[in-house]
């Protein structure tokens, strides 16, 4: 088994427990989740009607994150736990204003894997990589084939590390990445939190275990915390609406419980 490749040709696919993935496409709108996924999504927003509000101002954030980059000169990026390419995607943003930049999208989801690769098939300098998180040298392998890694690189961790338990230490994680990646590189979080509801969101994360879901939404210092030390670049650590808007972010935008922030390596 390569990275590129799910083991049995998608054999793995899991239809009867939500995934992260097809629940937050559920909740953006899309159509590439089952039964179980929006059975998952419309339960939780049923008593946290915020997550909703969680995932267009997340993805908004990611937008707006990836111009950030492009801006500053960013032409390589490595989306991890990507989930669906939803459009406005990152390739697509960072290739905004002509650029040939170069993404490349990693998730251990068969059905997002296969989906991804299927987009990307008519789009050269980009490429969907089959691959845990949890295992930097299978991604960053698979990252290889396509990005120049003695360069520059923006490290997406989008919606992603909430979804690892305490026990598989996201710090440590992230850090595993850092220490890998040249000089002028870029990190980027986003991370749901308790902070604003914590007997409600705690309330739904031990809700979604029940689903077979891991989600550990976590404190703004837990978060700051695998920025692994590195400053982080103004406005800092905030709500993901509230990071550099180039908008209104509405009435709502103080319900998108989740924190984002980019840093410079």
């Amino acid at each position: 088994m390569t990275a590129q490749d799910p083991p049995g040709n998608g054999s793995q696919m899991r239809t009867d427990i939500p995934h992260p993935a097809r629940v937050y496409d559920y909740w953006l709108g899309g159509k590439d989740n089952f039964e179980i996924d929006r059975a998952g999504a419309e339960e939780a927003l049923k008593y946290m009607p915020e997550f909703l509000d969680y995932a267009v101002g997340n993805r908004k954030f990611l937008v707006r994150a990836v111009r950030f980059l492009r801006e500053a000169g960013i032409s390589q990026f490595l989306d991890i736990g990507a989930g669906f390419p939803t459009s406005p995607n990152v390739h697509e943003v960072a290739r905004e204003n002509g650029s040939d930049a170069r993404v490349v999208y990693v998730d251990d989801d068969p059905m997002v894997f296969s989906h991804a690769r299927e987009l990307l098939a008519d789009s050269p300098g980009t490429a969907a990589a089959f691959a845990d998180l949890r295992d930097p040298d299978a991604v960053l392998g698979a990252a290889a084939e396509t990005l120049d890694l003695t360069q520059p690189v923006a490290l997406l961790f989008v919606a992603t590390l909430h979804h690892i338990p305490d026990e598989d230490q996201p710090a440590a994680i992230v850090a595993s990445y850092l220490d890998r990646l040249a000089p002028g590189s870029y990190l980027v979080i986003s991370h749901c939190t308790y902070d604003f509801d914590p007997e409600k969101v705690l309330g739904r994360a031990a809700a979604a275990g029940e689903w077979g879901l891991t989600f550990v939404p976590r404190s703004h210092a837990d978060i700051l915390a695998m920025f692994n030390g590195r400053p982080l670049a103004e406005p800092g650590l905030t709500l993901v609406t509230r990071w550099r808007p180039d908008e209104d972010p509405g009435p709502n935008a103080d319900r998108a419980w989740a924190y984002g922030g980019v840093a410079p390596l």
